[in-house]
């Protein structure tokens, strides 16, 4: 990809490929951030008609963490496999024997992956949407799954109601579980000097640090996780300011530690999907007019508790204080980032809220050429 109009055939690709109320376009400035650190590449048929995208680069981070591996990411194509072979061969011809793994967009913990299933259900933000042929295609040409994961949904509206409807059918005296089966004693709050913070919209570039720290430590265990900078953390919340609901944003102190943290953020896919992922300025303005419209569906974008507090029950303290939150804000659903199927506590949480599975997700590897 060498000029300004072959980026915007690489953005505008899966726009056209994709039907535009499933597929959730990645930002035009991410795409083109990406750029410096990765190269991208156009397929074109006879015609001249671009018929599939991809991208490759390393990571000495990913390196380290799962061993040597060629990356890629932005991958779509046309359910043809002389075009996915296509895509196949510029990557293994960069690869210089080192396996390949992805898509990953630019890593597994900022974005990519594919959806193995769910397909008749929309995508949403810093999640993975495509049809049902592109894992056929990767398994077809040798690729295998790696950390198989699910997306998930509560639907709140009906939790509500059975909520409602039990509550109606206990008699008066009797204690009730309003808060979706997260129980957690509140006697432990003061016991173990623990204290719930929000985010805050004018605070919040303040506030990345703690959420930094946090998520580098709760996650270092994951074998796909690799540790966020501090410049990587700033690109992937560029903007998310003026768009934070600061009741969605917790963490939980314990004697002035930080331990435990929830990111759930409202929903702006449909928005997204509107704009073609062009957030320039006009849009952004656009979107801050409008953006009560986006307080009906929120997207949890990540949770997790610090080593030596997992186990203790203190993300049941902070999704039931989310959950709560999300009622008095009026949400209907809460969509989940994909959560690895190892992971069942973190599964467990969804489950207790009555959340099903809504995508299966994974990532491709194939063995070095």
């Amino acid at each position: 990809m060498k000029s300004r109009a072959d980026l915007r055939a690489f953005v505008d690709f899966p726009l056209r490929l994709h039907p535009t109320d499933r597929y959730v376009p990645l930002l035009w400035s991410v795409i083109a951030a990406h750029r410096r650190t990765a190269e991208l590449f156009l397929v074109r048929d006879e015609r001249g008609v671009v018929v599939g995208r991809t991208s490759v680069h390393r990571s000495a981070a990913f390196d380290a963490k799962v061993g040597r591996r060629q990356l890629f990411g932005h991958t779509e194509f046309v359910d043809d496999d002389a075009v996915f072979a296509a895509i196949l061969d510029t990557v293994e011809a960069r690869a210089d024997g080192r396996p390949l793994f992805g898509p990953v967009a630019l890593l597994p913990n900022q974005t990519g992956g594919v959806i193995t299933s769910g397909f008749a259900d929309r995508g949403f933000v810093d999640s993975a949407w495509n049809p049902a042929y592109y894992p056929a295609m990767y398994e077809r040409h040798g690729f295998r799954r790696r950390f198989e994961a699910d997306t998930w949904l509560v639907d709140l509206d009906r939790t509500a109601s059975e909520a409602g409807s039990t509550t109606a059918s206990i008699s008066a005296g009797t204690p009730v579980d309003r808060d979706h089966g997260f129980i957690f004693d509140d006697a432990r709050i003061a016991a173990e000097r623990l204290v719930i913070r929000h985010g805050s919209r004018r605070h919040f570039r303040e506030q990345l640090p703690i959420l930094r720290q946090l998520l580098n430590a709760s996650f270092a265990q994951l074998g796909y996780y690799t540790e966020i900078s501090a410049e990587q953390l700033a690109e992937q919340t560029d903007g998310l300011a003026y768009l934070l609901d600061e009741a969605l944003l917790l963490w939980l102190e314990k004697a002035g530690r930080p331990i435990a943290f929830v990111v759930t953020v409202p929903d702006i896919s449909e928005f997204l999907m509107a704009v073609g992922g062009r957030l320039g300025v006009l849009n952004q303005l656009r979107l801050l007019a409008t953006r009560a419209w986006y307080r009906r569906d929120a997207v949890l974008i990540i949770k997790g508790t610090v080593p030596e507090e997992q186990g203790k029950g203190y993300l049941t303290l902070l999704s039931r204080e989310l959950h709560r939150n999300l009622a008095a804000g009026g949400y209907r659903t809460l969509r989940s980032t994909f959560v690895e199927r190892e992971n069942t506590a973190s599964a467990a949480q969804y489950r207790r809220a009555g959340g099903r599975p809504l995508h299966g997700y994974t990532f491709y590897e194939k063995a070095a050429a």
